[in-house]
């Protein structure tokens, strides 16, 4: 008797996770997205790149990276939301404040804009 429980309980599991579909996310944001500054040279004479990296995927999910001269100095998780025609971006966990941006597209490719159309980063 016991087997037979064994057997439906099985098959009553693959039935039931056979059933659920995660819908799919293609939305355009999905990728990385980045800004580069370069801050001229201080009295050491060397100058500083400044890298900002977001990577969006699938689950409405991503990682930003702050990177100086190639070395990561600030990474974190982000979550992000898409609802009419903007993106909020929001840092839990940190002191980073939400930022609410659109997606521009030109010849030169895509990109990110805040509310004042100051482009945010470009789609790599």
């Amino acid at each position: 008797m016991k087997k037979v429980f064994s057997f439906l309980a099985i098959i009553s599991i693959i039935l039931v996770s056979n059933c659920t579909q995660i819908p799919e996310n293609d939305n355009p944001v999905i990728g990385i997205w980045s800004d580069v500054e370069v801050a001229p040279a201080s009295l050491t004479g060397k100058s500083e790149t400044v890298r900002k990296e977001w990577i969006f995927n699938d689950a409405y999910l991503g990682r930003y990276h702050r990177k100086s001269n190639g070395s990561i100095t600030f990474k974190t998780d982000f979550k992000w939301s898409y609802e009419n025609d903007t993106y909020t971006i929001s840092y839990p966990g940190t002191d980073m404040e939400s930022k609410i941006v659109s997606m521009r597209t030109s010849e030169d490719g895509n990109t990110l804009a805040d509310s004042e159309g100051h482009t945010m980063a470009l789609m790599e």
